[in-house]
């Protein structure tokens, strides 16, 4: 609780797994969020029985904090975005994530870009993917030091 209450920038590097997190993240970030609801990273959803038509979703008190998904996939990066391909049907990786990052929202913090490391199964490419991801560091979540 207290590191996401110190950090400017939370860092979520995972493994897609059965097409969203890895049930051992997902029991973390359950814990460590619900706990929060008692008004350390939320106002409840933001609406009172005094005012149950506000926005729901309006409580979160993380405001000036972002957060990034760095995820490693089986899935090529052709998968995606690509109305042709199948199973995707051309949504995004964040389409896919669409959980994650509302549940993110929830508690107001803003995403930056995500990063992705695709077909790391049949395909690796480590060096290029350390390198794209150190890029991807320095061209988003640098920025925020200053």
């Amino acid at each position: 609780m207290e590191n996401q209450l110190w950090a400017d920038l939370i860092l979520i590097q995972f493994p897609l797994n059965s097409m969203g997190l890895p049930w051992s993240l997902k029991r973390y970030l359950d814990e460590v969020y619900t706990a929060g609801m008692d008004g350390r990273l939320a106002r409840g959803d933001g609406r009172s029985r005094k005012d149950p038509a506000r926005q729901y979703g309006s409580g979160g008190k993380l405001q000036g904090k972002h957060y990034m998904l760095s995820v490693t996939m089986n899935a090529p990066r052709t998968a995606f975005d690509d109305p042709g391909q199948d199973l995707f049907a051309g949504r995004s990786l964040d389409e896919l994530l669409a959980p994650v990052h509302i549940n993110f929202a929830f508690f107001a913090l803003t995403p930056l870009p995500t990063f992705a490391a695709h077909d790391v199964s049949k395909a690796p490419q480590i060096d290029a993917d350390l390198d794209r991801f150190d890029a991807h560091l320095n061209a988003h979540a640098a920025p925020l030091r200053t």
